[in-house]
């Protein structure tokens, strides 16, 4: 599913670290499934709760103001964890999966490139019931984000 994506970052020497919420460290896992990806992957957090978005650099003023589920979370997620790295890039993924409540079901992501001091982000409505096939869908978006800005 990634292979080329991580392709791309080992040919052009680009390293990407992730702080992941909702998918549990699921974009972490498959380009670590990927062969010699341990030479552009630096980091990768899980951050499923609102006090480790936090210890990991999310201003809780932001997070205050705009909730854990938001884009901008979700910014401050992907440039945390590329400072905290030193990584090239980095990935924020935050939202709800699913909900037991009548709210909207959906996801934010980020792809910040520190390189260029840029910022890509996609939000991503979530229409299964099932977690997993959520997960999948929010890596597909996040490959088709990568794919449009980062090797566009």
């Amino acid at each position: 599913m990634l292979a080329e994506l991580v392709k791309y970052l080992i040919e052009n020497h680009i390293s990407i670290s992730t702080m992941e919420s909702c998918t549990g460290g699921l974009l972490a896992s498959l380009i670590t499934d990927i062969p010699d990806a341990s030479t552009i992957m630096k980091f990768s957090a899980v951050t499923y709760s609102t006090e480790y978005k936090i210890k990991m650099g999310v201003p809780k003023e932001v997070i205050d103001q705009y909730t854990v589920y938001s884009k901008e979370t979700a910014i401050e997620m992907a440039k945390a964890i590329s400072k905290y790295a030193d990584s090239d890039l980095g990935v924020g993924i935050t939202g709800r999966l699913t909900s037991n409540l009548d709210e909207e079901k959906s996801v934010d992501l980020c792809i910040y490139d520190r390189r260029y001091d840029q910022i890509y982000t996609t939000h991503v409505m979530i229409t299964k019931s099932i977690r997993t096939e959520n997960k999948i869908e929010v890596i597909e978006a996040f490959i088709q984000l990568f794919n449009s800005t980062i090797k566009a």
